[in-house]
Parts: structure tokens; sequence; C-alpha cells
């Protein structure tokens, strides 16, 4: 069930072109069992990102004109403190984008390969751990950076801004549909979202944030059906009463 019809983010602002020039040279090789392992690596070192310098410099204008409407919503008064914290920002997009697109070319090139499908599972899986540690200590890095300058309340404020604010607009969908939840509910409800919210700031698109919230809110379902919630008769009389608001707000609207 979708709890609030909430728009992630824009599409992927890729300024990338993947390339792998010298994978012809080296894959017919892969059909011979000793060179293997060193044909992956080689695929993998080779198979490098290229970035046109302006192809790059527009999409480091694109970060920085989205990490300016978060930082804007932070009230920063020194106007050093303010140009850091957009360049942390924009940095940590662009980041994030750069591990994201050389997994995907890694593990294309893996697939690639003439090798037995256990084989390139195993690589596959190798390549995503890689993948969620670079994240995890970029993620941490970024927050440690930020520490230094703005506010615990200011860095919840960029979480929400890098996640279009889908966790407390979540978050108060659920406490307005279901009016019985208890604190206890409550509180396991938000922290899901919260825990959410962490990867999904890390994700590089909008489909993979959507699915890390939608990935969040089954639990929740689930969870609140267990303790005997109907969910869809709750949604039906959540939006009931959404509608009897409208109608009224347009109704003193019309009397005034």
């Amino acid at each position: 069930m979708s709890i609030s019809k909430v728009s992630l983010f824009s599409s992927s602002d890729r300024g990338w072109e993947v390339g792998a020039s010298s994978r012809a040279s080296f894959l017919f090789l892969s059909h011979t069992a000793s060179f293997k392992s060193v044909i992956i690596f080689l695929l993998i070192s080779f198979a490098a990102i290229k970035i046109n310098a302006q192809t790059e410099a527009e999409f480091r204008k694109t970060l920085h004109e989205r990490s300016v409407k978060i930082v804007n919503t932070l009230e920063i008064t020194d106007s050093g403190k303010y140009k850091k914290v957009v360049d942390l920002l924009t940095d940590q997009y662009f980041d994030l984008n750069k591990i994201h697109d050389k997994t995907k070319e890694s593990v294309a090139t893996i697939k690639s390969l003439q090798l037995p499908d256990d084989e390139k599972n195993s690589q596959v899986k190798k390549r995503e751990e890689e993948k969620t540690a670079q994240l995890r200590k970029l993620h941490e890095e970024f927050i440690v950076k930020l520490q230094k300058d703005i506010s615990e309340a200011q860095i919840e404020k960029i979480k929400d801004g890098m996640t279009y604010r889908v966790m407390p607009i979540t978050y108060s969908a659920y406490v307005d549909m279901i009016l019985t939840l208890t604190d206890e509910q409550k509180t396991k409800i938000y922290n899901w979202l919260k825990e959410a919210r962490e990867l999904a700031m890390d994700e590089g698109s909008s489909e993979d944030k959507h699915k890390v919230f939608g990935k969040y809110k089954g639990r929740i379902n689930n969870y609140l059906s267990g303790l005997g919630y109907d969910m869809k008769k709750e949604e039906k009389a959540w939006q009931e009463r959404l509608k009897e608001k409208r109608q009224k707000e347009a109704s003193e609207q019309i009397s005034q």
C-alpha cells in the first residue's frame, strides 16, 4: 500500500560517458581458464569512466544548484560557512554518482565474460560489497565534515533535502492515517524511516531511493498488520477524512 505519493528524486543527472576501450582487446582471452583471473582484473582496471571536461562542469553545476536549494533552508548567515557546506554537499553528490557508475561498469564487464554463472555471481557480489563499503565510508566522512560547521538540526535538514523529505512526510502520513498508534509504535515507525533515509541518501537514482523507502514501508505495514491493524480499512478511513477536510476548507473559502 502506498502511504503517500511522494516524488523522490528527478531522473538521474548523469554526465558520465562510460567506456571500456581495452575490453575488446582482452575479451578473446577470457575463453582460456588460466587467464580468467587476470582478465577480470585487467578488464575492470581498464574499464575507466571517461568524463568529458565540459560535461563534468555541467554536471557539477547541476549538483551545485541542487545543493544550494538544500543549504538555503539552513539559514546560514556566515558566507564562508555557507559556501563550504554547499561545496561539501556538491562533492558528496558527485562522489556518490562516481561510486555507483564505476560499480555498474565493473558489473557489466564481469557479466560480459565467458565464465560460469557461479563465478560471475561471486565476482558481482564482491563488487557490490566493495560498493557498500565505499558508500558507508563516504557517508560517515560526509557527516563528520558537516558536524564541524553546522548543528545536528541543520544536518537533519540536509538529510531530508537529499531525500526530498520522504521520511517526515511518510511518518506524518502514518500518524494521521492510524489515530490509535501508541508512542511505542510511533517510535518504531520513526526509527525505521530514519534508517531508510540514511540508506536512501547514498543511492544514485530516484528509482533506487524509492526502492529503499518502499522496502521499509513494506516492513512497517507488515509490523502494523501483525498488531491487528487493517491497513486497507485504515487507509480508506484516512482518505475519507482528508476528503472531508478539503471540502470544509473549500466551503470556508467560498463563504469568506
